[in-house]
């Protein structure tokens, strides 16, 4: 079985980007970029599944510009197979990036379809989502624990009163949460043997998706500095503040 796997380039979790003075946008000119984490926990998550016997193929896929092959190919290092590129300059929104993912999964037919739940530049948590309904397939969102079962997958995953266990059937689309796994780092003869994997590169026009945007981000800005706080003698002090001072009351 196939697994398809989509990963982004995101601004490195340990840099600290900035917006442009007129707020058009985030400088990220001399930024560190790398997979996204929830990206790689899906990228491990189909090289076990690999290692386990339940899949001969795992598939990596990105969509963005010339750039974005550097984290294909290191996808490729941590154990993928093989690398498709959707290239493209235009701003991306999700339903976007399902519309041309579903286009890639209707090419290349996988078994299962791994996603980060969600980016840590957007943090939309709409692209696994929109690509299950637009495939009509089974999902099983932010999964703790994947265990394949045959002809189904049981995805166990994270709710706010606590777990609850799916059995989906194949294919289906898992959004992967932190909890999932502890990705590898690539060994220095996988990120030589990756340069010779096969990336392929396509253009949204050659899978006739349109990348017209139906969101737009008119401005953007750092939040504004908050005073800092202050301690309180009593509950008397503490109710009076917020009755004279913060109003709330």
């Amino acid at each position: 079985m196939k697994i398809l796997v989509a990963i982004k380039r995101v601004v490195d979790p340990g840099v600290r980007v900035r917006p442009f003075a007129d707020g058009s946008g985030m400088d990220l000119a001399a930024a560190k970029m790398s997979i996204n984490p929830f990206c790689e926990i899906a990228v491990e998550a189909a090289i076990r599944l690999k290692e386990q016997g339940f899949a001969s193929e795992i598939l990596v896929v990105s969509v963005g510009p010339a750039v974005v092959q550097e984290q294909l190919r290191a996808a490729l290092a941590l154990g993928a197979d093989r690398a498709i590129h959707i290239n493209t300059d235009e701003p991306l929104e999700p339903l976007s990036i399902a519309k041309l993912l579903r286009a890639v999964v209707i090419q290349e037919g996988p078994g299962l379809i791994l996603l980060g739940k969600q980016s840590i530049d957007g943090d939309n948590n709409q692209t696994g989502q929109m690509l299950a309904a637009l495939c009509n397939y089974p999902q099983g969102t932010f999964a703790s624990k994947i265990n394949p079962m045959g002809d189904e997958v049981h995805v166990t995953r994270e709710l706010d009163g606590g777990l609850q266990t799916l059995a989906l059937s194949l294919p289906a689309v898992i959004t992967t949460d932190l909890r999932l796994n502890q990705p590898r780092f690539p060994t220095m003869p996988n990120i030589i043997k990756a340069r010779q994997k096969p990336l392929r590169t396509l253009t949204p026009a050659e899978l006739g998706i349109d990348m017209e945007l139906r969101v737009i981000t008119e401005s953007l800005a750092i939040p504004r500095s908050r005073p800092a706080g202050v301690k309180v003698q009593s509950v008397t002090e503490l109710l009076e503040k917020l009755r004279t001072e913060a109003r709330v009351l």
